[in-house]
């Protein structure tokens, strides 16, 4: 009745566990779950990117749709400001005085670039008010798919908030400095266009309005490389707002044509609005926006932003983690062997220590050798026998283990172990003794 007892108590708590791993792979999906394995990460960041995008595009969805609704009082600015524009565009006569026609409008030459310099000076400064609102959904965002990167376990909707808190002083400056720009840029080519209607300019006069407006085009396009390396520099790492500028310079200037290539892949769900026009195109590239295109511009520029990250910064700073969210399942390189998810992979293997049923040869329970019964009434001679009998099974089964230690699986076994351990020991004792010296890109203290 006892034994039945304590089969049923063991048998309850498996049920536990399994209700509660299933409970917990419906919520937090795998990252989480006790067993997952070091080893199932994917080798390298191309193959993790397509991993999280296949296997949390629900999350990721989730994460666009909290992003947008942030979004919002930008894009009506964005939309108001076209329709307006178009608005003003049939309105205004600006072509009557171009042929001969009834009736005639008084010469409206200026008048176009004059109403595009004021509507343009509204419209951005709405802009700029409206991309404070915006920075909540990008902190909260960022933080989130910058999680899923590291393959760590999420909850969307707390962890969005926690970046949230986290990170909007950070996802401001960087709005704020993109969008700064970005007005002065447009003014400034509305100024040049005013420029040459309302003045008759000499050709050097026109040709430094010229050049000025293609550096103003070039700075747009340094500070727009500028705006994304502040948010994934900001995600990672506590900075102030120079040093943030600064780095984010830097990584700009220092990464410029893998900075361009994969800031072109991250913007390619916005391209479409390029070329879609009106019409069905156009209804794809509203969904595509709706469903993921925010989540997946930040998935591409984070993912490659931490394997800049791995590959330049944090093998230089004491503590840094390397290899979040990949596994070198060969270890061929010295980057590989150390990094950090296959030193922590090597660490749980050794604390849990050499499992003695695999070490070891463990002779098979048979009847040849018994341990002796004491009757309810028993003298020395029983006692005697008792003992005789155990010390009996135990010569056997070193006697076992002798015959058998030599077997080539447990020497294999136990090869690998040692060579595992000590593996593990010259690459920890490298990272101590190893020089480490702060790079200059960060200066401040990691998150």
């Amino acid at each position: 009745m006892e034994q039945c007892s304590e089969n049923d108590k063991w048998g309850a708590v498996s049920m536990a566990q399994q209700k509660k791993g299933l409970i917990a792979r419906m919520l937090e999906g795998k990252e989480r779950s006790e067993d997952y394995a070091r080893s199932t990460l994917p080798t390298n960041r191309w193959q993790l990117f397509f991993d999280i995008f296949k296997g949390n595009f629900g999350k990721l969805v989730k994460i666009n749709l909290l992003t947008l609704l942030f979004f919002i009082p930008l894009l009506a600015v964005v939309i108001f400001s076209v329709m307006y524009t178009e608005a003003m565009g049939a309105l205004y006569p600006f072509g009557a005085n171009l042929g001969v026609g009834y009736p005639v409008a008084p010469n409206m030459q200026g008048q176009s670039e004059m109403l595009a310099l004021t509507t343009d000076t509204t419209a951005y400064l709405l802009l700029t008010l409206s991309s404070i609102i915006a920075a909540v959904g990008l902190a909260g965002g960022m933080y989130v798919v910058r999680n899923m990167v590291w393959t760590e376990g999420i909850f969307v909707a707390n962890d969005f908030w926690r970046g949230v808190k986290l990170n909007f002083k950070n996802a401001l400056q960087a709005a704020l400095f993109f969008v700064i720009v970005l007005s002065l840029t447009v003014l400034m080519q509305d100024m040049v266009a005013l420029t040459r209607v309302q003045q008759n300019l000499s050709s050097f006069q026109d040709v430094m309005l010229t050049i000025s407006s293609i550096l103003s085009y070039i700075f747009l396009g340094v500070a727009t490389c500028m705006s994304f390396w502040m948010i994934a520099l900001g995600v990672n790492y506590k900075m102030g707002f120079i040093t943030l500028f600064k780095n984010a310079f830097l990584m700009t200037i220092g990464m410029l044509p893998q900075t361009l290539f994969f800031g072109f892949l991250a913007l390619l769900p916005y391209l479409l609005f390029l070329i879609a026009g009106q019409g069905f195109f156009l209804m794809i590239a509203i969904m595509i926006l709706l469903l993921f295109a925010l989540s997946y511009t930040l998935l591409v520029w984070l993912d490659f932003a931490q394997w800049a990250f791995d590959k330049y910064i944090n093998p230089k700073i004491s503590g840094a983690k390397v290899g979040r969210g990949i596994y070198d399942k060969n270890a061929l390189s010295e980057e590989g062997e150390n990094s950090e998810a296959t030193l922590e992979y090597h660490r749980v293997i050794l604390a849990a220590g050499k499992s003695q049923l695999v070490a070891r040869p463990i002779k098979p329970i048979d009847d040849e050798l018994r341990v002796y019964d004491l009757p309810p009434s028993y003298s020395r001679d029983d006692l005697k026998k008792l003992r005789e009998s155990k010390e009996a099974i135990v010569a056997d089964s070193e006697a076992y283990v002798e015959e058998h230690k030599d077997d080539e699986r447990y020497v294999e076994y136990n090869r690998q172990f040692d060579e595992r351990e000590k593996a593990l020991q010259e690459a920890e004792q490298g990272k101590k003794h190893r020089k480490r010296k702060t790079p200059k890109i960060l200066e401040d203290k990691k998150k």
